[in-house]
């Protein structure tokens, strides 16, 4: 009958140790899930705060680039503002220039058909040639420029040719005579000076050359 007692007390403390040990394996497990738990999310967390470093670093890098490419478009629009102020700067008195042109050809005109030798008409002489030597000084300060090519080789650009004539002591294609003054103003031709050229006896002249 001890015997069987001993029986008992063995059987019931190897139960004690298997649910011991059962526990123990328990709590192994619990703690194993409780501390992956958290490394995943802290994986999670880094990964989520490295995808929105990328994108907040690309955002960064676009946003750059458009004021860069603000900042050229700024600079190209006030550079043709520049210019476009400079060209109406430079040409806005074009049309008012050339409406005075006529005046100083018809100054040049009373000059050339003045006897210089009347005493009578002398001193109306001199006034004119002052008003035509102060017109000229004048229109010269808002860049018009005058073109009086005598005896110069003849310029299609500068000059037209109104008539050509045979001359043994010019050059052939030489401005023998002006007939009327061009003009330019801030080098913009305003008007082109109107001359005869010479040509040789065998040949033309080359109003292209």
């Amino acid at each position: 009958m001890s015997e069987n007692r001993d029986v008992q007390a063995e059987q019931e403390s190897a139960a004690d140790e298997t649910v011991q040990a059962t526990e123990e394996a328990q709590v192994e497990v619990e703690v194993a899930e409780g501390e992956q738990a958290p490394l995943d999310e802290n994986a999670q967390r880094i990964y989520e705060l490295e995808t929105a470093l990328s994108e907040a670093q690309a955002t960064i890098k676009e946003q750059q680039e458009g004021v860069l490419r603000a900042r050229a478009d700024a600079e190209n629009a006030r550079r043709r503002a520049d210019g476009e102020v400079e060209k109406a700067r430079k040409f806005a008195l074009e049309r008012f220039a050339g409406e005075l042109l006529p005046v100083i050809d018809n100054l040049e005109r009373a000059i050339e058909m003045t006897d210089s030798e009347d005493e009578a008409v002398k001193p109306l002489l001199e006034g004119v040639e002052m008003t035509h030597k102060t017109f000229l000084s004048t229109i010269e300060k808002f860049g018009l420029s005058l073109i009086d090519p005598q005896g110069e080789t003849f310029n299609p650009d500068l000059h037209q040719a109104m008539s050509m004539q045979e001359s043994a002591d010019h050059a052939p294609n030489t401005v023998m005579a002006v007939m009327q003054k061009g003009y330019q103003i801030n080098g913009r031709l305003l008007r082109p000076a109107m001359v005869m050229v010479s040509r040789a006896p065998s040949g033309g002249v080359d109003t292209q050359a």
